[in-house]
């Protein structure tokens, strides 16, 4: 089996009363990904944290995804709604590192992301940062898809680069 990388994003304390008082629970939301396009999230819930967190993880490892990775970025920009969050994310020149908040920067490190721009617009929530920086990942589309639905791609050349046609200007 492939070397996973856990991320353990968020863990916090709930609390439901009960006619004997309050009773707490541990909410975990954790991050997988072998950190070569594969990424996933997970939440789980106990009393205890370990067990909380055992929960999230092994829910992460079946939720895994394919994101898409263009020299070591994202393949193009992209901005996604996920209720009162919005979600850009940038591709970067290679030096510039994950510029993004904590829940963005785990998924985006466990997938195997170096150099990605982020900004959040509207609410900073970050479980509902975590579902919208997923659900971009999964929008993402290949080079090769682009220039497949454009009809310009070339078969028999597997360097994407060489596929682009000249423009004439």
């Amino acid at each position: 089996m492939e070397e996973l990388v856990e991320y353990t994003v968020l863990v916090r304390r709930t609390a439901k009363m009960t006619a004997g008082g309050r009773k707490f629970h541990i909410d975990a939301w954790v991050v997988v990904g072998n950190g070569k396009g594969k990424v996933g999230l997970g939440h789980g819930k106990a009393q205890e944290t370990p067990d909380a967190v055992q929960k999230a993880t092994r829910r992460a490892k079946k939720r895994m995804i394919d994101a898409i990775i263009v020299r070591d970025t994202v393949p193009h920009d992209i901005m996604v709604k996920f209720k009162a969050t919005k979600l850009l994310i940038k591709p970067a020149s290679p030096g510039t590192g994950i510029i993004a908040s904590r829940p963005v920067r785990a998924i985006l490190e466990a997938a195997g992301y170096r150099n990605v721009l982020t900004k959040i617009i509207g609410s900073s929530n970050p479980i509902n940062a975590m579902y919208a920086t997923m659900k971009a990942l999964q929008l993402m589309r290949s080079p090769e898809e682009i220039l497949r639905a454009r009809g310009k791609w070339r078969e028999g050349n597997e360097n994407v680069e060489n596929n682009f046609e000249e423009e004439s200007y």
